[in-house]
């Protein structure tokens, strides 16, 4: 894909969606700045086995997502170390949920500020960059809640709804410096954060766990399968290659056919 030699920054790339597309990048000889939260332990093991698997530089940075200084340190660091930030990943978010009259005002600052504004000051930081050598990728990794809403989810897919937005205009202001920038919107994803649910949610509702995952969990989406982090991470993969240098202002739907309906 000649992508060896880049380098990216990834958001929220600790574990999940994140650690599969560090992954994904990383076997095409991507340089890789991770970003999340957990055990610092469990994180340098990551990120050396990531470093030892694939022969690439492998680098963290602890940035908070609510503070735009910390955003913009973890950019500067990474120019610094790895001399451009080629390629951008805008994947942390966070979830609550509550009806709209009882929803707590920090929960919603909280869900705008990681789920959106964490994004445009990610992009913020590595466009003038990606400006002056000429190419770039920045990819949003959004949600099915861009497109279609759910009752109870007033903030994330509000901030969902804005980060589809944010996608379009970014991509019409660099349209001409050979910068790309779309948004992946995944339905429900079988990762470690959506398994822990399956127990609590078998004993609340008195199912079994497959009766949770096919009406509970899938119940939106026409397959009845889990989207596999794999899957997402192909997709942006491909996003960030030459093929799809004309892909842009676009939020992709991998949902098995949720937001068909």
């Amino acid at each position: 894909m000649a992508l060896k030699g880049k380098n990216a920054v990834i958001t929220g790339s600790t574990s999940g969606i994140g650690l599969g597309i560090a992954r994904a990048l990383a076997a095409e000889g991507v340089n890789v700045m991770l970003n999340g939260l957990g055990d610092a332990a469990e994180i340098e093991t990551v990120r050396a086995g990531l470093a030892q698997e694939f022969g690439v530089t492998v680098l963290y940075h602890p940035a908070n997502m609510l503070e735009p200084a910390e955003i913009r340190d973890m950019v500067a660091k990474a120019e610094a170390a790895f001399g451009s930030v080629d390629i951008l990943v805008n994947n942390a978010g966070i979830q609550f949920v509550s009806p709209v009259e009882d929803f707590p005002d920090e929960k919603w600052d909280q869900i705008i500020r990681i789920n959106l504004s964490a994004s445009f000051h990610g992009i913020k930081a590595v466009i003038p960059g990606m400006k002056k050598r000429g190419w770039g990728r920045i990819i949003n990794i959004s949600s099915a809640h861009s497109l279609v809403a759910s009752p109870f989810k007033s903030a994330y897919v509000a901030a969902k709804h804005g980060v589809a937005g944010l996608t379009k205009t970014v991509a019409l202001e660099v349209a001409t410096a050979k910068i790309t920038v779309n948004a992946i919107a995944p339905g429900y994803v079988w990762t470690p954060l959506v398994e822990r649910q399956i127990p609590d949610t078998m004993k609340a509702r008195n199912m079994t766990e497959e009766e949770v995952k096919k009406n509970v969990l899938l119940a939106a989406q026409p397959t009845k399968e889990f989207v596999t982090i794999e899957q997402v991470a192909s997709l942006a993969l491909y996003l960030c290659s030459d093929a799809a240098s004309a892909m842009t202002g676009t939020t992709y739907s991998i949902d098995g056919g949720w937001t068909a309906q």
